[in-house]
C-alpha cells in the first residue's frame, strides 16, 4: 500500500503548493497569515475527527498486520503530548509561514525545490549532533548520501544565483501577467533558504527526540499535536489580521479564497497519507514523496505559466536528484 500513499501524498503536497499559491494575493501583505490559517483550520478539525473516532477503533494486537491505515483517522494523542512536541511543531509551522511569505516573491517552480531541500541540511547537522544513524549505513550508501547532499547544496547555490543574476526584463517577459508581479531581490531569494534552514531543524528535532529518547510519544500523537499547533497558528494568524492590523481578513478576491481552502485540503489530506506511507514502507515510500516538489514545478509551468531559462531547470534538476538520493539512502 505504500506505493498508493506515496502516490496520494505526492499529489497532495504538490496541490498544496499550487493552490496556496493561486491563493497568495500579491498586494496584501498579511496573505502568508492568511494561508496559514486556511491550512490549520483543516489540521485542527482533522486533529478533532481522530479524537473522536479512536475510541471506537479496537487496539491493534503486537505483530498484526494493518497498521497503516490507522494513521488515517487514529490517535493515541494526550494533552501532555501537545507540550512535549509544541518546541518542535512551532519549528516546522514557523518554517511554513516564512515560505508562505516567499509565495508572493518568488516562483513556485523555483522556491519548491529549495524548500523541499531542508534534508540536506538536516542530515549535516544531525551528523554533527551524532544521531544521523550513520552506524546503520554500509559504506554505498554512505557514499550516496553524501553525493545527494552535495547536489543540493550545489543546486541550491546555482538556482539563487541564476535568479538573482537574471535581468529583470527577461524575467518579466517570461512571467504571465496575470498572476503575480515577482520581485528581484536578495530578499525574495533568501525566504525559501531561510524555510529551508527552519524546516531542517524542525526535523533534526524530531530526529532527537527519536535517537536520544528524550520521551515516549508516538507519531500517532506527535502528528495530532502538529496539527492542534497549526490551529493555535490559525487562531493567531486570525487575530493578528483581524483585530490587531485591523484588516478585513477576507478582503482578497474569492477565487483566492477558495484556492486557500484547497490548499489547506491538500496541505492536511498530504500530511494524513505521509503518516501512512510511514506506517507502511517508510524507505521506499519517502523517495516518491520527496520528489513532490517536482511536480511541483510540472503544475507551476502548466497552471502558473511559469517559464523558466535551461540554467533554472538545470539547477533544479541537480536539486531534485540529491533530494531522490537523499531520500533512498538518508536515515534521517
Amino acid at each position: 500500500m505504500y506505493f498508493v500513499f506515496a502516490c496520494l501524498a505526492l499529489l497532495f503536497w504538490s496541490g498544496s503548493d499550487l493552490f496556496s499559491k493561486l491563493g497568495t494575493y500579491q498586494k496584501d501583505k498579511s496573505s502568508h497569515w492568511k494561508v496559514i490559517f486556511f491550512v490549520g483550520l483543516i489540521m485542527g478539525l482533522h486533529a478533532i475527527i481522530c479524537i473522536a473516532v479512536s475510541p471506537l477503533i479496537p487496539p491493534l494486537e503486537e505483530g498484526a498486520d494493518g497498521e497503516w491505515w490507522r494513521s488515517l483517522i487514529y490517535t493515541d494523542f494526550t494533552p501532555m503530548d501537545f507540550i512535549r512536541y509544541l518546541p518542535v511543531a512551532f519549528i516546522y509551522l514557523a518554517a511554513m509561514v516564512v515560505g508562505y511569505v516567499g509565495l508572493r516573491f518568488v516562483e513556485l517552480s523555483i522556491s519548491s525545490p529549495i524548500c523541499n531541500s531542508s534534508g540536506s541540511l538536516a542530515f549535516v547537522i544531525c551528523v554533527i549532533l551524532g544521531c544521523a544513524g550513520l552506524t546503520e549505513l554500509e559504506n554505498s550508501e554512505l557514499a550516496f548520501t553524501i553525493v545527494g547532499v552535495v547536489l543540493i547544496t550545489i543546486g541550491i547555490i546555482f538556482l539563487s544565483f541564476v535568479e538573482y543574476k537574471e535581468d529583470e526584463e527577461i524575467k518579466l517577459k517570461r512571467q504571465n501577467p496575470k498572476y503575480f508581479k515577482y520581485t528581484k531581490s536578495l530578499w525574495a531569494i533568501l525566504i525559501p533558504v531561510i524555510y529551508l534552514i527552519m524546516d531542517a531543524l524542525g526535523t533534526v528535532g524530531d530526529q532527537v527526540v527519536a535517537e536520544f529518547e528524550i520521551f515516549e510519544i508516538s507519531e500517532y500523537a506527535a502528528n495530532t499535536a502538529f496539527e492542534f499547533t497549526s490551529l493555535l497558528f490559525a487562531a493567531f494568524a486570525f487575530i493578528f489580521v483581524k483585530f490587531i492590523k485591523r484588516e478585513k481578513f477576507f478582503s482578497i478576491p474569492k477565487e483566492n479564497t477558495r484556492s486557500l481552502i484547497l490548499g489547506g485540503t491538500c496541505e492536511t489530506f498530504g500530511q494524513i497519507f505521509y503518516m501512512a506511507v510511514m506506517f507502511s514502507d517508510f524507505k521506499a515510500g519517502m523517495p516518491m514523496i520527496s520528489a513532490y516538489c517536482v511536480l511541483s514545478v510540472v503544475w507551476s509551468r502548466i497552471f502558473l505559466k511559469e517559464k523558466l531559462s535551461v540554467k533554472h531547470y538545470i539547477a533544479i534538476f541537480m536539486t531534485f536528484a540529491g533530494i531522490i538520493l537523499l531520500g533512498i539512502f538518508s536515515p534521517v
